[in-house]
This record gives structure tokens, C-alpha cells and sequence, in this order.
């Protein structure tokens, strides 16, 4: 099976975090999860924000109404690890309070409108997650 974020991937790789079309211009991480069934290594770029020394990710999966695999790989296998720009960092994933995500969120979705459509696509609240640095 070809996956088709391999292109996004290695144009990432290739110019130290940067890519073009829809995510050009956006802060992008690659994330490492494993299957939680089949124990595959995977990668997914992800859409992003810094926050103190972590990062946050959401799992929004285009507004649908189920979350994106990459969310229930980590519920499952917290310990991950994102490249950022030319760097590898070990992380933890852990879904963020409601406090954090009161803060995150709304200034997310201003910051990028697109997340504000997903969520209005979707019945479920779309998760929000910290990636804690290790």
C-alpha cells in the first residue's frame, strides 16, 4: 500500500522543514506513531504549534466525525517522537486538559480558520494534544 503522505514527507526531509502547496508557510512536524493493532511504524505530517518547549497537534482529520488513526496510535503508544525542521525530538502525547485546551484552541482556529470548518463539519470535539518533549 503507497502512502500518501510520502511526498509531503520527503519534500520535508529535503529542505529542513519546509514544504510548498498547502502547507507552505505553516509550521509542519512530521509524527512517528505505531499501529496500535498491526505495531507498524508510521509517519504523519502534522500542522502544529510550539508551546513551551512541546508541541501541540489536533486532531481534527478534516472535520470528520471519527478521529484520525495517528490519534488512537498514540492513545495507545504515547511515547513517540516528531521531527521539527532538521530535528528529531522524543515525546509523550497526552491529550490536553480542558483548561489547556480552553487556551489552545479558540487562538488555533483564529490563527487558521480551515480548523474553525472542521470543527463546525464534526459532531465530536476534536482533540486536542500536547506532545511533552522527553
Amino acid at each position: 500500500m503507497s502512502n500518501p503522505n510520502q511526498p509531503t514527507i520527503d519534500e520535508f526531509r529535503a529542505n529542513k522543514g519546509r514544504v510548498g502547496g498547502p502547507f507552505e508557510g505553516k509550521p509542519l512536524l512530521l509524527l512517528h506513531h505505531v499501529g496500535a493493532k498491526s505495531g507498524t511504524a508510521r509517519v504523519s505530517p502534522l500542522m502544529y504549534q510550539a508551546l513551551n518547549g512541546d508541541y501541540v497537534v489536533f486532531a481534527s482529520k478534516g472535520g470528520s466525525d471519527t478521529n484520525p488513526a495517528w490519534y488512537h496510535n498514540l492513545r495507545a503508544n504515547p511515547a513517540s517522537e516528531v521531527e521539527v525542521g532538521t530535528k528529531t525530538v522524543a515525546v509523550t502525547a497526552r491529550i490536553a486538559t480542558t483548561q489547556e485546551r480552553a487556551e489552545i484552541w479558540p487562538k488555533w482556529k483564529e490563527r487558521y480558520p480551515q480548523f474553525a470548518g472542521y470543527e463546525r463539519k464534526t459532531k465530536r470535539q476534536i482533540p486536542v494534544l500536547i506532545l511533552e518533549s522527553r
